[in-house]
């Protein structure tokens, strides 16, 4: 029998990338070859190009070689995106072929739709690897399926919950951003309602999901049409208990800095330090940065912060972005502009995560068994931070005012909750050690 050759293509930010070349190792352990595509932009933010046995990877350009700069028209972009990723992918299955090295199957991540397209005209079987819960999936397949009145409709009621089959009672908070009223960004929705219309097309269509069984069986099993697989948690499988040969090449993050921070936390006590993190896209506005930063110091707890350097993203720093007390907090914590958050959460420091609750995030908060601080901005966030809170209970999610900012008593309430020695706390504990030991097994 020749060797399965998987051609893996990804959207190229980190939330996709990682868990996406996750996948691609695991391929690789059980002997299957595996081409690994994006585009230009990725590669120039990576320090190495991961390197296995088994793995090839190739990049194209999607005309924005250098990423998305503010103020780029992001539909052209999307646009530029799909036109050339096409004829990449058509290129990459014509010159397998072609070196003897036929591809068998296309795995594509979100928001590619197009992929699937691709394989269907060269008769390759295909499978979706959805990056975010199973239970986001449902809620956008019911959206586009018969739900969307029932979703729209009560979702400025907040009182009133909405009830979709297999998943718990939603308030309008819960539901992924672009299917709420107030969904400021049409055109990803109908990204993923293209995403549903070529899945629907498939007669018998596969979703690889990140995720595993334990921790979302209903939501799994939820809609009949597709035939859904947990994959998950795709993150290192050195942090799952793993000792695999090949991490070296793909240990914690793509892209990366000095590690100065991983000797600050060895110095300090178990359990004691708060984590911030709110990933690689979620911007912050000024005020709920220094109420964060207030919050932190009223605390008085140590803390390691990544507040990204604006640099990267091709933005200057204003003077008036600038933290209005970053002395005092350099007293009490320490800021960088980048970690190795697995490398981090899995420090025994840690005593808690105040996250975005970002999938990839949240997975990795799962396995190394920290409790959170949901603090959710946009997409799957909110959902994510409800699964957490009422279905795995491993945190608090924070509440914002009227205009949108979280205050700095509410931040220090929920990091009372989660790192003080009450009930509450040693229960959120108990809880984050139990998805531990069900996502390593």
């Amino acid at each position: 029998m020749p060797q399965p050759h998987f051609l893996l293509v990804t959207y190229p930010a980190q939330g996709h990338i990682n868990p996406t070349l996750q996948f691609a190792k695991c391929l690789v352990r059980i002997g299957a070859r595996v081409t690994f595509t994006t585009s230009v932009s990725a590669r120039r933010r990576m320090t190495k190009v991961p390197s296995a046995q088994g793995l090839s990877f190739f990049t194209f350009s999607d005309g924005y070689d250098d990423g998305l700069k503010p103020g780029d028209d992001k539909d052209h972009y999307m646009s530029e995106f799909r036109r050339r990723g096409k004829e990449n992918l058509n290129d990459l299955v014509v010159s397998s072929d072609n070196e003897g090295k036929p591809v068998t199957c296309i795995v594509y991540s979100l928001l590619l739709p197009w992929a699937m397209e691709v394989a269907r005209e060269h008769h390759i079987p295909s499978a979706m690897l959805w990056i975010q819960p199973a239970t986001v999936l449902d809620i956008y397949y019911y959206y586009f399926n018969g739900y969307e009145e029932t979703i729209k409709g009560q979702a400025g009621e907040s009182k009133c919950p909405i009830e979709l089959p297999a998943l718990p009672p939603l308030a309008s908070r819960d539901l992924p951003s672009f299917v709420a009223a107030s969904n400021a960004y049409p055109s990803a929705l109908s990204l993923f309602q293209q995403q549903f219309e070529v899945l629907a097309e498939e007669t018998n269509a596969r979703v690889l999901v990140n995720t595993f069984d334990a921790l979302e069986p209903e939501a799994l099993k939820a809609i009949e049409n597709y035939k859904m697989f947990a994959v998950g948690p795709l993150i290192p499988s050195t942090f799952l208990g793993g000792k695999d040969p090949s991490d070296g090449s793909f240990k914690g993050d793509l892209f990366q800095c000095s590690k100065d921070y991983l000797q600050w936390l060895d110095s300090k006590p178990k359990s004691t330090v708060i984590y911030v993190s709110f990933g690689t896209i979620a911007v912050l506005a000024k005020q709920q940065v220094e109420e964060i930063a207030r919050a932190l110091l009223a605390s008085g707890r140590p803390f390691l912060w990544v507040i990204r350097n604006q640099k990267q993203n091709g933005e200057q720093e204003k003077e008036e972005d600038k933290l209005s007390c970053r002395e005092e907090l350099e007293q009490f914590g320490m800021i960088v502009p980048w970690c190795s958050q697995v490398e981090v959460l899995s420090h025994p420091s840690l005593g808690c995560f105040v996250t975005h609750c970002g999938w990839n995030s949240t997975l990795e908060s799962l396995v190394a068994g920290v409790p959170v601080v949901a603090f959710p901005q946009w997409t799957d966030q909110g959902t994510n931070a409800k699964l957490i809170q009422d279905v795995w209970e491993t945190g608090v999610r924070v509440t914002a005012n009227e205009e949108g900012i979280v205050e700095r008593g509410e931040i220090n309430r929920c990091l009372d909750l989660v790192m003080g020695d009450g009930e509450r706390a040693n229960e959120l504990r108990r809880n984050a050690e139990k998805w531990k030991d069900l996502a390593r097994e």
